[in-house]
């Protein structure tokens, strides 16, 4: 079929009236650019508000053809990658690492042998999984919550992070809640971390990179997989270790690789929490109750929560104090970008 050219098409209308033409012709464009994408990744993906590439763990920005996919190559002599239970749920013990964390990096023994007590600091939570569970909006599968108590997070620009919150996801759709007993000031009760930012699938160590030399840590009983990658906001660390020997766990399940730890970069500056490293105390396989745990999201959060302002909270915080005041770069996990393996 020939192009139809608008000039043609408006011709009698551009003989009785040049307004109505003018008028057709900005309906005509104001339509199209409404329809056209803003900002689209390699893949031809909408990138919206809040939408942050995870090398392929937790979506699939930014993975194309030309990285692989974003999975990561493996060696021939490397073992076997680890897989997640379809359901599970661990308690976890927290390190924030203040110092001391270059020449000693993770993984970490509980409590860290490598550290002098006064270089990290304890807290504690739990996580939640179900990676067959159907969320109500239909946007895609599985659930997961992390509950971090009396210390959140400490990936965001905020100094003091002395307070409870549990980090949801049900499908593609992430949400961060907060409770009353110790919500920080202009911290809403619940907002949209990510509309694209879904649990990780049990298969997730496919896109991090078999890390040898930390898997010689704890004595070489570990199996380590780590991504990092040098953004304007420095060195962003993103590690998880299994146990290397297969075992049951207090349920008498079959025996599996349990995790050992998840261990990553905070943000360095604002939340002095350069190295991170939570280590799992008690994996069992067992399913959530959803009352306990997904239903929050339900319960607390409006219909359409309004995107998180997290990665620059503090900046708000300061100018809504009329202390306008531009924080120095902090952890770099909104500046990712899946580069070619």
């Amino acid at each position: 079929m020939p192009p139809i050219h608008l000039t043609t098409f408006f011709s009698p209308l551009l003989l009785k009236d040049n307004s109505l033409l003018l008028y057709f012709l900005f309906f005509f464009c104001a339509a199209t650019l409404a329809n056209t994408p803003i900002n689209q990744d390699k893949t031809g993906k909408n990138k919206t508000t809040n939408t942050y590439e995870t090398y392929g763990v937790h979506n699939d920005l930014g993975c194309n053809e030309q990285n692989g996919f974003c999975l990561a190559p493996r060696a021939r002599n490397a073992p076997n990658n680890p897989i997640l239970p379809l359901e599970w749920i661990s308690d976890w013990i927290m390190f924030r690492v203040k110092q001391n964390y270059k020449d000693n990096p993770p993984p970490y023994t509980n409590p860290p042998s490598t550290l002098q007590p006064e270089d990290y600091t304890v807290s504690y939570g739990t996580t939640f999984y179900d990676a067959n569970y159907l969320p109500l909006h239909g946007d895609g599968i599985g659930a997961m919550m992390t509950h971090y108590d009396n210390y959140c997070l400490p990936i965001f620009p905020i100094e003091n992070n002395n307070y409870t919150c549990s980090i949801i996801s049900l499908g593609n759709k992430t949400y961060f809640i907060t409770y009353p007993h110790n919500r920080p000031q202009l911290m809403p009760t619940c907002c949209l971390f990510s509309p694209y930012h879904h649990a990780m699938r049990p298969d997730f160590v496919k896109y991090l990179n078999y890390d040898f030399l930390r898997s010689k840590h704890l004595n070489h009983s570990i199996l380590a997989y780590s991504r990092q990658q040098l953004t304007l906001h420095g060195q962003v660390l993103f590690g998880f270790a299994f146990h290397k020997a297969v075992s049951p766990d207090a349920f008498n399940t079959p025996g599996y690789q349990h995790p050992h730890s998840f261990f990553f970069s905070g943000d360095y500056n604002t939340a002095n929490a350069p190295i991170v490293s939570q280590n799992y105390t008690s994996f069992r396989v067992e399913k959530p109750n959803p009352a306990h745990t997904w239903e929050r999201v339900s319960r607390m959060c409006p219909a359409v929560p309004k995107p998180c302002q997290l990665f620059n909270y503090s900046n708000l915080l300061k100018t809504n104090n009329n202390q306008l005041k531009i924080l120095p770069a902090g952890s770099g996990w909104d500046q990712i970008k899946s580069e070619k393996n």
